[in-house]
């Protein structure tokens, strides 16, 4: 029997349920269109859920929050007491059955054992997951607990289970970094599918987010990106301020009165010392305010701000609410979530998990779907790819979520110091990023030699060289030249032809290719489609036309999506004539036949090209009318115009420009590019990476 639905669900509380959720949720969705989220019990039936509400906004479900919820604990245990079990199922079960009706999986999470009262002795979630016919996906926490313990709480647990429902797999979760491997050891002698997954420390930590909300906390100074800080530590202010500064921390959280001016200026100043740790934020308690010239010099400040909040009560009491506070993951927690789908991806076997839900996949592909695929082809061949412009406040945020999903490796060019302390500053973790600066590194001559051999036939002197190669961009280029990266991505600062440029003057096309070109992957709602060339190219010949079409289909190919390919012109078959209808003919000729195995078609309408009833009329007996997925324009008046408008008319997620036809990647980014371009952007560069594994240095 097929699994349409998976049950997770734990016994204690602050195992981690949300986080095997948020896990599962992005396996299912790289496969899956509609995917539903159900809880059966909810603590409270006046407020919303949080772990559901979370996984519908997160993961954009098509569903109502109704939909997604059965009853409050306070109903269950009421039936239950009444000996009313199976009206309860009942009713249950058929909340349930609606949803597996009109989605192709359901994924269930449960209501920890210990939420229930004590006195009902009765396992409600093993209940339910075998009368809904769902695989049981069990929860253990080792946080605090000794491996045998951990051991001897999975056989018993999984002996339970394996009686009485469906087991799909075991999560132990949190498990400290020295236990793991003697739990693996002991793990072998077990048949049961199980998953470690190690203690991140980070994911315990409060966030900025967490203190306004857990003490009501007012705003002084806070910035959109402030909410996502966390902070380690927390210290009051009760020193002198000479004193004082030799206990701060990395990451901690001051408390100080708002009076206590020489504090407040002295912790600013230490922000902009690279001697000094970076704090993570200021309380000032009493709700006091500062001074009016401290709060306008404070205002004036352009840049490297800390979060600045004030809260009722005094100092102690306030630190002790703040250790109190319970960290969460949400919706808009961009570098928790990272973190956390890093680490569930390095603890499970996703190959695995696939098989064992044995589904018959459906062909629709959403943007969402094609985000978590892009990610998943990435990290199955890790690559490193080099981003030059380090300066940039987007770059540094996107990278860090690379390094957290474990997509790719990353180089950053720039002072180490500087880009040290900025992405500190922010309040970033980019530890695990190279940092090499280009302008004193050991490789600069060697690429300045390099880069004289290749260009001194068309004029190149040394010294020019040299010059080039201080610019970022260049020095990144040769990088990936010479194998020491495999892809480059630039764009947020630099122009087009400052990020194009060094690459077609070192790089240069791959063979057969006659011209670079781009394309953008279009995501509708249900699909991806290919259009080239939207960027590059103003007027291509048939030749180059030609070209483009071929590069597309196999930058296509590359993402998985089956190459068809339509010559787009005002026409469709013979029934135009001119010489802009005659370059497409030509160009469709050409890539018949260097590419006799290609689907193509042209001169070809767009309306001809991916409607199937505009199809049968026009090109009744094509195999690419009316199923087109790449779309060749025949040049960039129409192709940037076509693709926008699409782009701002249907709600299409556009993802690119991206280049091909060099033998090497290097990509370019808007430089009015958003974080999540810039993220998506680096993964597929990772993915074209994937192609070309030699080195010419």
């Amino acid at each position: 029997m097929q699994i349409k639905s998976l049950y997770i669900a734990s016994n204690e509380k602050n195992v981690g349920s949300l986080f095997i959720s948020m896990g599962m949720m992005e396996l299912l969705k790289r496969k899956l269109h509609r995917v539903a989220f159900f809880r059966p019990v909810i603590y409270d039936q006046n407020c919303e859920d949080y772990n559901t509400q979370f996984i519908l906004e997160r993961y954009k479900l098509d569903m109502k929050y109704e939909q997604c919820i059965g009853f409050p604990i306070s109903y269950v245990e009421e039936m239950l007491s009444q000996k009313k079990e199976k009206e309860l199922l009942n009713q249950l079960i058929e909340k349930f059955k609606e949803l597996e009706k009109s989605y192709d999986f359901v994924l269930c999470e449960g209501i920890n054992r210990d939420a229930l009262s004590a006195t009902i002795a009765y396992d409600l979630n093993m209940e339910l997951a075998k009368n809904f016919g769902s695989g049981y996906i069990n929860i253990i926490g080792a946080k605090d607990k000794e491996v045998k313990d951990v051991y001897e709480d999975l056989l018993i647990e999984n002996e339970h289970i394996s009686l009485a429902s469906n087991h799909f797999a075991t999560f132990i979760n949190r498990v400290s970094k020295e236990k793991s491997q003697e739990l693996k050891s002991l793990l072998q002698k077990s048949d049961y599918t199980t998953f470690i997954v190690e203690e991140n420390s980070e994911l315990s930590l409060s966030t900025i987010e967490d203190l306004i909300e857990g003490l009501d906390a007012k705003e002084v100074f806070v910035s959109e990106h402030d909410y996502n800080r966390t902070f380690k530590e927390v210290r009051v202010a009760a020193l002198s301020l000479d004193n004082f500064l030799e206990h701060i921390q990395e990451d901690d959280l001051i408390i100080v009165p708002a009076d206590r001016s020489d504090i407040i200026l002295g912790l600013l100043g230490a922000l902009h010392s690279s001697a000094y740790p970076n704090i993570s934020g200021i309380v000032f308690p009493f709700n006091m305010s500062i001074h009016p010239n401290i709060e306008k010099l404070i205002d004036g400040l352009k840049s490297f701000k800390v979060p600045i909040l004030s809260v009722e009560t005094d100092s102690y009491n306030t630190a002790k609410n703040i250790i109190k506070l319970h960290p969460r993951v949400r919706v808009n927690s961009e570098r928790k979530i990272a973190l956390a789908l890093g680490e569930f991806y390095k603890s499970v076997d996703v190959e695995l998990i696939e098989e064992k839900i044995s589904h018959s996949f459906s062909d629709i592909m959403t943007p969402q779907m094609f985000e978590y695929k892009l990610f998943a082809m990435a990290r199955a061949d890790k690559k490193t790819i080099v981003l030059p412009e380090s300066e940039d406040e987007r770059v540094l945020r996107a990278a860090e979520i690379i390094l957290r999903r474990d997509v790719a490796d990353i180089i950053l060019l720039g002072d180490k110091d500087e880009v040290r302390h900025r992405y500190l500053r922010l309040g970033l973790d980019l530890s695990k990023a190279q940092i090499i600066d280009h302008r004193d590194s050991e490789l600069l001559d060697g690429f300045v030699e390099k880069f004289y051999e290749m260009r001194k036939e068309k004029g190149l002197t040394l010294q020019a060289s040299r010059d080039a190669m201080i610019h970022a961009n260049y020095f990144a280029t040769m990088m990936v030249e010479c194998g020491i990266a495999d892809g480059m991505v630039s764009g947020a600062v630099h122009s087009t032809a400052d990020t194009m440029r060094p690459a077609l003057q070192i790089i240069k096309t791959a063979k057969e290719i006659s011209i670079v070109s781009s394309v953008f992957l279009m995501c509708f709602e249900t699909k991806v489609l290919v259009y080239g060339d939207c960027a590059i190219n103003q007027e291509p010949d048939s030749k180059n036309l030609a070209d483009i079409a071929i590069a597309s289909a196999k930058t296509a190919k590359l993402f998985d999506i089956e190459p068809k390919v339509a010559m787009l012109s005002y026409s469709t078959g013979n029934s135009g004539w001119g010489e802009d209808v005659d370059k497409v003919k030509e160009a469709t000729k050409l890539v018949k036949e260097k590419a006799p195995d290609l689907f193509v078609e042209g001169p070809i309408q767009y309306d001809a090209a991916i409607n199937k009833d505009v199809a049968r009329k026009k090109l009744p007996n094509s195999k690419v009318a009316g199923e087109a997925s790449v779309f060749i324009f025949p040049d960039l008046n129409t192709g940037n115009n076509t693709y926008k408008a699409v782009q701002r008319s249907s709600g299409a997620v556009a993802i690119g420009p991206i280049i091909q036809g060099l033998k090497k990647p290097v990509n370019d980014l808007s430089r009015g590019c958003l974080v999540a371009d810039i993220v998506n952007t680096i993964a597929i560069t990772a993915i074209q990476a994937g192609q070309n594994e030699n080195s010419s240095c």
